[in-house]
């Protein structure tokens, strides 16, 4: 796969997405701190610079040169320090098998609701756990699974926007009065219905200051529609949580509903936006509701284009037409860069995942490599 520099112009920007699964239980079985269960593994990784895994994973950075990225399943802790400083510190900031070091002097990284005890029973198993799937969103431990964004441009921190505690019950028709059990009664009691919160990590509003205009970031990881049962709870909470998005974007009455944080209510108020994560959901294919991705896609404020594709992705199934837009190593497309319409045309775009037996092919071998994601990249022109 070829990639050629981004420009070095404020009109020309590379944003990307990338699940990079550095999350402590991703290295319990590692050679440091072996078969340890602590939920602070992640950070003891970090500080060492030395974990090969998490070294490939900087290398294919280093290899695309994102100027703007968003990571999913990276863990949250209070202290910066030693999460995203440790990370850029002693790993993207040291050149990795020959790649040139990269620098992202600007991030941000917020709490997210994996993990957090909702106080109810969300699984409907008779007990009320701390953690596990009485979260808010699933997790073992608060910030489990969480998201971090690197900037090389500033980002205006005073105007983020963050929608972590939205109610899921404000959305406006939302799905919750289809989550029900077999006989058709309501899955979640009035108690949880009260209390249960949209995002299973969160939703943000990053505005990145690119030259003299704004782009806005907005980040989600969306609950995977499995692991449930025939009430189907995540998979519609999949639904509402990518129908989010398509609602905040309208910015006319349909956003109405929608409240920030802070309070502020309303929908998006700027004019670019890049839509970035992993939504856990494809147009074409797997257990998502495929209806509510394809709406997004064709969104009349998303910009049309074909979706980023890969040589490794299609030989790693080549009897599935849609394998060239596979974005996660089990084959399915879920992990996306969506750019408005306005203020935007498309360069090139590109999935890192090299065929097997090309250049840094190793370095996506296995989700032991570097995850079971693939960092998906697009080169943008503001206009």
């Amino acid at each position: 796969m070829q990639l050629s520099g981004c420009a070095k112009s404020q009109q020309t920007i590379r944003v990307a997405t990338f699940n990079v699964s550095m999350e402590a239980d991703n290295y319990r079985s590692s050679q440091e701190f072996a078969n340890q269960d602590d939920s602070t593994l992640l950070f003891k990784h970090l500080a060492t610079g030395t974990n090969q895994q998490i070294k490939n994973i900087a290398q294919i950075i280093q290899r695309v040169r994102p100027d703007i990225i968003l990571l999913n399943e990276f863990d949250y802790t209070h202290d910066a320090s030693i999460g995203p400083e440790a990370f850029i510190k002693n790993y993207l900031n040291v050149a990795q098998q020959g790649m040139s070091a990269i620098d992202y002097p600007y991030f941000y990284y917020g709490p997210v609701n994996t993990g957090v005890g909702s106080g109810v029973d969300l699984n409907q198993d008779g007990e009320v756990e701390e953690s596990g799937s009485d979260a808010f969103g699933y997790g073992r431990y608060p910030g489990q699974y969480g998201m971090l964004l690197l900037s090389r441009y500033p980002i205006d921190l005073t105007n983020v926007r963050t929608f972590q505690r939205f109610l899921w019950k404000d959305m406006t028709n939302n799905q919750l009065a289809n989550i029900t059990h077999p006989d058709g009664t309501p899955w979640y009691s009035d108690e949880a219905i009260e209390t249960l919160r949209l995002s299973s990590k969160s939703h943000w509003d990053i505005p990145v200051q690119v030259g003299d205009e704004i782009v806005h970031v907005l980040a989600s990881h969306p609950t995977p529609p499995v692991f449930d049962g025939p009430e189907n709870r995540n998979g519609l909470r999949n639904y509402d949580e990518i129908q989010f998005w398509s609602d905040y974007i309208n910015a006319d009455e349909t956003a109405a509903y929608i409240y920030d944080d802070n309070g502020n209510r309303g929908g998006f108020n700027g004019q670019r936006f890049v839509i970035l994560g992993d939504l856990n959901a494809a147009q074409n294919e797997g257990d998502g509701e495929r209806i509510m991705l394809a709406n997004l896609l064709a969104h009349p404020k998303v910009l049309q284009h074909e979706l980023p594709t890969s040589r490794g992705g299609e030989n790693a199934k080549k009897e599935n037409p849609n394998a060239k837009y596979h974005t996660a190593q089990w084959g399915l497309t879920v992990d996306y860069v969506i750019p408005s319409k306005a203020g935007f045309s498309i360069i090139n775009s590109g999935v890192f995942w090299p065929a097997e037996g090309e250049p840094d092919s190793e370095l996506v071998k296995d989700r032991e490599a570097s995850s079971d994601h693939r960092l998906v990249w697009q080169t943008l022109r503001l206009k």
